[in-house]
């Protein structure tokens, strides 16, 4: 049975290892292997503790799912981030920042309860639209967000991916998917 509850301190470290399954499985063949190689659970999970993305105050949420007293997934929702970036904040709209299932429950229903999950939070909040970013080479993930009911807006970005030895980084094109709250 799956069940959908919000982040604790604790869960850094579990969050971290679904992130960092999630890249690693759903970006292979997007991302150099080297990048994916090189992630690293414990960093990605004091990211999360210095993020504070637990703490009520933040202005996003995670959820996450469990089935089997398991950690499976999370959703991180809020405010619209103006360039991408957590200090300019659109307070008018919203945005899934993350949304990633462990590689062995892809298909099973996470990804969607999550969504779901996520857009009640995001209307609770009073938004009746929202936003995703997502890579233009992923298009699992951009054939999830078309049945979800979001649509590429037209904007566009690059995720600058950082590459070993000094290189500069590898550039990504990325897309934004917008929809409404509601689904219609």
């Amino acid at each position: 049975m799956l069940t959908i509850r919000r982040e604790e301190p604790d869960d850094a470290e579990v969050v971290a290892r679904v992130h960092v399954r999630g890249w690693q499985a759903g970006y292979a063949g997007i991302m150099p292997a080297e990048v994916l190689d090189r992630l690293n659970v414990a960093a990605w999970a004091q990211r999360r503790r210095d993020m504070a993305t637990a703490d009520p105050e933040n202005p996003f949420t995670t959820l996450l799912a469990e089935s089997g007293g398991r950690v499976t997934g999370f959703a991180t929702f809020g405010p619209y981030r103006i360039n991408q970036s957590r200090a300019e904040l659109d307070p008018t709209c919203g945005e899934v920042v993350g949304l990633y299932v462990d590689p062995t429950c892809w298909g099973d229903g996470t990804a969607v309860a999550l969504l779901a999950a996520a857009r009640a939070g995001l209307a609770e909040r009073g938004w009746t639209a929202y936003r995703v970013w997502v890579l233009a080479g992923n298009a699992r993930a951009r054939r999830f967000y078309a049945r979800a009911g979001l649509s590429p807006d037209g904007e566009e970005s690059t995720y600058p991916v950082p590459l070993s030895g000094g290189r500069p980084p590898l550039a990504l094109a990325e897309l934004r998917y917008a929809g409404r709250v509601d689904g219609d």
